[in-house]
């Protein structure tokens, strides 16, 4: 980014300008400012992938069903009335509670590593708090049982 200044009126306005290594010359715009000086910037169209997704939210079903994510937005005051913004919530929320869940399993994986040595067919996992514990700190969520279960 330079800074250029404005110099037609005798003012020293610094004016930004994009000046990146994309010099094809398309998707830019010029304007004039009102002072007469010539201001050109990169201006990026929002993109065809990103309404194709947003399409494709009204016919998908995630796994957290819409009523239970539109139940928690409302607790925590959150309303809208347009499908795909709770069913985005909805991906998110899924690929969150995906993410822990591979964390703990990898976490479950490395603590029975020196364990038995089955195959990894007949090998099976529980989700335990002692792996779990673990993964939700790596996201900042701290977990404590009470003292009467210890």
């Amino acid at each position: 980014m330079e800074a250029l200044e404005d110099q037609s009126n005798g003012s020293s306005t610094p004016m930004a300008v994009d000046d990146s290594n994309d010099n094809t010359g398309k998707d830019q715009t010029i304007d004039e400012t009102p002072s007469g000086a010539t201001v050109t910037s990169n201006v990026k169209p929002v993109g065809q992938p990103l309404v194709d997704f947003l399409h494709h939210l009204e016919d998908y079903t995630p796994t957290i069903p819409d009523a239970v994510t539109v139940h928690y937005l409302n607790t925590s005051g959150f309303e809208t009335s347009d499908p795909r913004i709770v069913r985005l919530i909805s991906v998110a929320a899924q690929k969150f509670i995906s993410d822990v869940v591979n964390d703990a399993l990898q976490h479950c994986k490395m603590r029975g590593a020196g364990q038995s040595k089955k195959t990894s067919k007949d090998k099976r996992y529980t989700l335990t708090m002692e792996d779990l514990s673990p993964a939700l700190a790596e996201y900042g969520i701290n977990v404590k049982k009470p003292h009467y279960f210890n």
